[in-house]
């Protein structure tokens, strides 16, 4: 299907854009993978989560700020064919196609801020951690959720890793949102239902404790593809 017409704001000056997206292209212009905040060698939540949807090996799926992530290596070595990453920071998937070498060639690789980006296919799985929670604007977020709504096909799985209520309140030197299940199932609508939710203490290379909630929502629709947890809410880690 098309992709929904985005909001566009006139308001915002080309600076701002540029601004953000200099951030991140700086931050991994000067941090190798393994010594940024988020990095995970094994990310074992999100690959759960995934693995519990169980997709066909031709399902489209997309991670978005994916940037020098890990998951991707994971999600070609579970053999899925239709993987994209997406990321804001061409310096951040750059250092991804390098560590994959040949294998890269098997990701569609997009460059874009996700506040602006416009999707010209369907996907099956939507798979977010650490993104949203940085989206302070309304404006913003309300353009992440027309894009979402958009990319994602009736019956398809959405993935959001944000930080918990009682994580940080501030990341990679910007502000943060902090969100509970509750909180983010509201905000996304009736047009999701939320399935599951899970807590996560992630250690940063630096050592600092940070606390992390994975919920997961299907766009309902006439097929859906319910992941293969129990619906409800589990407390803790894995």
């Amino acid at each position: 299907p098309d992709a929904s017409p985005l909001p566009h704001y006139p308001h915002e000056s080309l600076k701002t854009r540029m601004n953000s997206r200099q951030h991140w292209e700086d931050l991994y212009q000067k941090k190798d993978e393994s010594d940024v905040s988020w990095f995970q060698l094994h990310p074992d939540h999100s690959l759960h989560l995934i693995r519990a949807v169980r997709l066909q090996k031709s399902d489209a799926i997309i991670d978005i700020g994916g940037g020098a992530s890990r998951l991707v290596d994971h999600l070609l070595d579970d053999g899925l064919s239709d993987v994209t990453v997406l990321d804001i920071a061409e310096n951040g998937l750059e250092q991804a196609r390098v560590r994959l070498g040949g294998r890269s060639r098997a990701v569609h690789w997009i460059v874009a801020d996700i506040t602006r980006w416009r999707p010209e296919r369907s996907y099956r799985l939507w798979h977010d951690r650490a993104v949203f929670h940085f989206l302070a604007d309304p404006i913003d977020r309300t353009a992440y959720k027309c894009c979402l709504e958009s990319a994602l096909m009736p019956g398809g799985t959405a993935i959001l890793a944000t930080f918990a209520p009682d994580g940080p309140t501030q990341c990679s030197g910007l502000p943060v949102e902090r969100y509970s299940p509750e909180s983010l199932a509201d905000w996304l609508g009736s047009g999701f239902e939320r399935i599951s939710s899970q807590l996560e203490e992630h250690l940063t290379p630096a050592g600092n404790r940070q606390q992390f909630q994975y919920s997961v929502f299907v766009k309902r629709g006439t097929h859906p593809v319910v992941p293969a947890s129990d619906k409800g809410d589990s407390g803790g880690n894995n």
